[in-house]
């Protein structure tokens, strides 16, 4: 389980600069209706309105309910646990959020971290099918990122599901393709002549019949304890989701315990070999290596930023994020 070996003492982290997006934490609002000493909430699916800011999750019975915000989901976890929710989508419409509970249950919620408010209207060369435009910044020229206040003090250990696989891989294909894109970000891979300055490690364990705690909607559900990576039915139009789960420390970031990681096989062709020939396929070490990218901390940037393997959209028939660009290294630089 990811980080079973604890949290060491980091030191001071040098300050972020964040060019892409910068968090916000929402403030507290109205608070739900109240029946005696406890607060009532409603039946079903809520929102962050139905569930606000400055809520006690033990006073509103709301641990365990499902949380959305603009089509984005997550379960509420018990307090002294944050949980956020990262969708690589076909057009950038769908980002995520990050919802935190304090150990004395009190709800706090930031809404921007993973590349959302002010980060869609995509152009229409960064639609499904098509390549990075030549216009994006150079990968190597490009300082952008965005973090998402959550890092892997020990070693993140993870399984492979048992079920089928993006592009009808077998678990040991799988497990290689993942394995090489989870090490493009602990050994910062780039072509930017940046050395590798991470110290985040990684490691495999077994395929599992336990599945990734993302339900059809790519929606966060209860955690288990394993992080698991594996395909399934997910919302048209998100290309693969990753689900985090944190605790604080004394110092530093929180402390990941727990990243699932989804691929969308129901809506999505993936591929280990795009080719000339590609037509709407998606590079399956490309789109890990994003994904792996959320794991260890790192958030989305937007437009302007395609060069960017932590770019919010992802691009059919293209391999260019399995290397990352400046900005993806100078994230994980901050956080590392």
């Amino acid at each position: 389980m990811a980080g079973r070996h604890g949290p060491q003492l980091v030191g001071r982290i040098g300050a972020v600069l964040v060019l892409a997006v910068s968090g916000a934490v929402v403030s507290a609002g109205d608070t739900p209706p109240r029946a005696g000493d406890r607060c009532v909430l409603a039946d079903g699916v809520l929102t962050v309105d139905d569930l606000p800011a400055g809520s006690s999750v033990l006073d509103c019975d709301a641990v365990g309910r499902l949380v959305t915000h603009e089509g984005a989901g997550v379960t509420v976890p018990e307090p002294g646990t944050k949980v956020g929710v990262d969708a690589l989508t076909t057009d950038g419409s769908r980002h995520g959020f990050t919802l935190e509970v304090a150990a004395d249950g009190t709800v706090s919620y930031d809404l921007t971290a993973h590349g959302g408010t002010g980060e869609r209207g995509l152009a229409a060369s960064a639609r499904p099918g098509k390549r990075r435009p030549a216009s994006a910044r150079a990968a190597c020229a490009d300082s952008a990122y965005s973090v998402s206040d959550h890092k892997e003090y020990g070693t993140y250990d993870w399984w492979i599901g048992d079920g089928p696989l993006p592009g009808n891989l077998t678990p040991a294909e799988a497990r290689r393709a993942f394995e090489d894109s989870i090490s493009a970000i602990t050994g910062t891979r780039n072509d930017c002549g940046y050395g590798d300055a991470v110290a985040a490690r990684s490691k495999y364990w077994a395929v599992t019949r336990h599945e990734a705690d993302i339900d059809p909607e790519a929606r966060c559900t209860a955690r288990d304890g394993i992080s698991v990576w594996d395909a399934g039915d997910l919302t048209s139009g998100v290309v693969a989701t990753t689900c985090s789960w944190s605790r604080p420390v004394p110092r530093g970031p929180d402390w990941l315990k727990e990243a699932d990681v989804r691929f969308n096989t129901g809506d999505y062709v993936f591929t280990e070999n795009p080719g000339g020939d590609c037509s709407n396929a998606y590079d399956i070490r490309s789109v890990a290596t994003h994904e792996a990218g959320h794991v260890f901390g790192l958030a989305h940037v937007g437009p302007g930023h395609e060069g960017q393997t932590m770019y919010t959209n992802s691009f059919a028939c293209s391999t260019g994020a399995r290397t990352l660009g400046r900005g993806d290294v100078l994230g994980l630089r901050a956080l590392y």
